[in-house]
């Protein structure tokens, strides 16, 4: 039961210092290069307070053998110091071999960090030094009673455990480390990976117009008047493709917003009339169901814009044509801490796979997609403290929630009253 408790005071703590690793790299922060110390500080303390017991003291050393393999010299001294004083002044311990055991100790450690030493044999000569002093103050202390043979096997069995503990113990953190580093190295190779396969992607994207313009240009015969007014846009066109995409490309590594208190409802409105005319073209009927009122955000009204156009023009390129009624629905709904803007369409959906990375950069199924415009969106609201949800099934459609956050304390608040189907709502 003692030895289950020790491994308790040790692993636990390594396990919390491995987990703040994996959180540091998962969320690109640097890692504390002075947790590990405290946190073996740390457990010299827990055995202090928890474990008063001289006989059942086999693994508080490890802490202190874990900072020596580390090579963290000042760590070892303030445990050894700590240790010292702990086992003469509360276990009466006798000054004289204790002191000898941790300067024998340190200058283990000496030779061990000259590379002299491998990690095993440092174990080794750690648990044959502990052995000697336990030796002796059971034999020639006679600090207990018991026979000569009992006491042989009581320092060999504490010696084995102490070596299993603390090699299992010291490899779990090695490992544990290596494993950590290794996925954050991962995650960033991986990123490497998506920039590197994006900026191949955008220099093909870029490539294929100025191949068409070129091939064009060699055909062309400025003394052919039909060549000539057949080619020029053509290749206008495919200049106006490029430089397209170059803006979206600006647009994403240099976003910016400028919030202002805007209504909301108006900017939606306007956005709907800059776009009616385009449904009509397309037979696409639009329902909308925005109140005839005033609800004033704290937003980026070009931004904002910019989002709610792109999704609209997603979901009219997403209708299926051979449908007979191509539509797509707006609809609003205000709750006391969040405004929604629910943009859905009867298109042709998206699969799992599409629908898990429709927001990442550089990803489209169109022909001619860039696969900025959604990622852009995604980046504009998370700017904005909000959020874009994309949910869809194959084949029926797709919708799209906006989520903006609402400022209740805004001087604007009297203004948050809607009417008919958008009555505010009480957050669940």
């Amino acid at each position: 039961m003692n030895i289950i408790i020790d491994l308790v005071i040790i692993i636990l703590p390594i396990s919390l210092y491995l987990l703040n690793i994996a959180y540091n790299n998962n969320y690109k922060r640097t890692n504390n290069k002075y947790l590990l110390s405290m946190i073996l500080i740390f457990e010299t303390f827990l055995f202090i307070i928890f474990r008063n017991n001289l006989n059942s003291l086999i693994l508080i050393n490890i802490p202190l053998l874990i900072a020596y393999l580390k090579r963290y010299e000042v760590t070892s001294i303030i445990i050894s110091f700590i240790l010292l004083l702990y086992y003469i002044i509360y276990l009466k311990y006798n000054i004289y071999f204790i002191f000898l055991e941790y300067v024998l100790y340190y200058v283990i450690y000496i030779i061990f960090n000259k590379k002299i030493l491998r990690r095993e044999l440092h174990i080794y000569i750690f648990i044959f030094i502990k052995s000697m002093i336990l030796s002796i103050e059971i034999f020639y202390f006679n600090i207990n009673n018991n026979p000569f043979i009992i006491n042989i096997l009581d320092i060999l069995l504490k010696m084995i455990i102490f070596y299993i503990c603390s090699y299992l113990i010291f490899i779990f953190l090695e490992r544990g480390e290596e494993t950590m580093n290794l996925t954050g190295a991962i995650k960033e190779l991986e990123k490497e990976k998506v920039l590197r396969t994006s900026l191949f992607k955008m220099t093909h994207e870029i490539k294929n117009p100025i191949a068409v313009c070129k091939g064009y240009l060699d055909m062309l015969d400025i003394n052919d008047k039909n060549k000539v007014n057949k080619y020029i846009p053509i290749i206008k066109g495919e200049i106006d493709r490029t430089l397209t995409l170059m803006d979206d490309y600006l647009e994403y590594t240099k976003i910016k917003v400028n919030k202002d208190i805007t209504d909301i409802y108006m900017l939606m409105n306007e956005v709907i009339d800059s776009l009616n005319i385009y449904f009509k073209e397309h037979n696409i009927k639009l329902i909308t169901n925005i109140p005839d009122d005033e609800l004033y955000l704290n937003i980026d009204y070009n931004r904002i814009k910019q989002v709610i156009v792109n999704i609209l023009k997603n979901s009219s390129e997403a209708i299926d044509t051979k449908k007979e009624k191509m539509i797509i629905k707006i609809n609003t709904k205000l709750t006391k801490k969040y405004f929604y803007i629910t943009i859905e369409d009867n298109g042709i959906g998206m699969d799992n796979y599409t629908l898990s990375n429709v927001t990442n950069l550089f990803f489209t199924t169109k022909k001619n997609g860039t696969g900025f415009g959604t990622s852009l969106s995604k980046e504009i609201m998370e700017l904005h403290n909000g959020s874009v949800k994309y949910d869809s099934i194959l084949g029926v459609g797709t919708k799209v929630v906006l989520t903006f956050p609402i400022d209740v304390n805004n001087e604007f608040e009297n203004n948050l009253s809607v009417v008919g189907d958008n009555t505010i709502l009480s957050d669940q």
